[in-house]
């Protein structure tokens, strides 16, 4: 049977780390957290939970969560974050694969708590991820800060488990609009570096496709006042985010 790491990277996560370590530590060999130096309660909670504490600056998800894998003892990890538990099912299915590591990596899906209101629909669930892995065969990739973790390409053998990751995403709404401001500004940054360009229709035309997408092809009519919060808010960060993108670039254009 593989012994499994469970790696979490965290900044003030007070309010969310200590459900999160709760779900996992029956079945997690040693829990590595990487801190990027909190300064709330966040190592106190840590180490209440005898994790394996360790702190680096942060300097972008991809690279903190790749750096995170280091510090892990067993190349089998299960890679969460700190608003996010597994439920029971998930938690067996797990304990199943401990018991018969068949495949390079496996998919689950992750349901989300918005406001008090799960999620089903806004293209927000089943929202599937590849979170458990054998560390050996794959890297986290993307463009901060959406990250996402890809096998190898000669290790691409995968199986989807029974069970869901619950998402503890946003307690207020306000919550959500710092987010879209906190993540546009890392996202802008990251898709001018790339040499990505915000044509002035896409500032238009992909805010509104976003809220058809979310509200009406993905049914978030169907979770109510959230379902359509969630999709006013989506239009509104994919608009920022091109905003952003455009005032990058004229910044950069002016200052040569």
């Amino acid at each position: 049977m593989p012994q499994l790491s469970v790696v979490i990277i965290t900044y003030n996560e007070e309010k969310n780390i200590a459900r999160c370590l709760a779900s996992v530590k029956d079945i997690a060999d040693e829990i590595v957290v990487l801190d990027s130096f909190s300064k709330d309660k966040t190592e106190e909670i840590c180490h209440s939970f005898g994790v394996k504490f360790y702190q680096h600056a942060f300097d972008g998800h991809i690279q903190q969560k790749n750096r995170a894998i280091t510090y892990a003892t067993f190349p089998h990890i299960l890679s969460l974050d700190a608003d996010e538990a597994i439920d029971e099912t998930l938690k067996q299915s797990i304990l199943q694969v401990k018991n018969n590591w068949t495949h390079d990596g496996y998919y689950m899906n992750r349901l989300t708590n918005y406001c008090g209101h799960w999620v089903k629909h806004c293209n927000w669930y089943p929202d599937t991820k590849l979170r458990l892995w054998d560390s050996r065969k794959g890297a986290w990739t993307g463009i901060n800060p959406h990250d996402k973790y890809e096998l190898t390409a000669g290790d691409k053998n995968t199986k989807h488990i029974k069970g869901d990751i619950l998402h503890y995403s946003y307690y207020t709404i306000q919550d959500h609009y710092k987010q879209v401001e906190y993540f546009t500004t890392i996202a802008s940054k990251a898709y001018v570096e790339a040499g990505k360009k915000a044509p002035f229709y896409k500032l238009i035309a992909n805010p509104i496709a976003k809220f058809i997408d979310h509200y009406f092809l993905h049914l978030g009519f169907l979770d109510g006042k959230a379902g359509f919060l969630i999709s006013k808010i989506s239009a509104y960060a994919t608009w920022l985010k091109y905003k952003k993108i455009r005032t990058l670039i004229q910044e950069s254009t002016f200052a040569k």
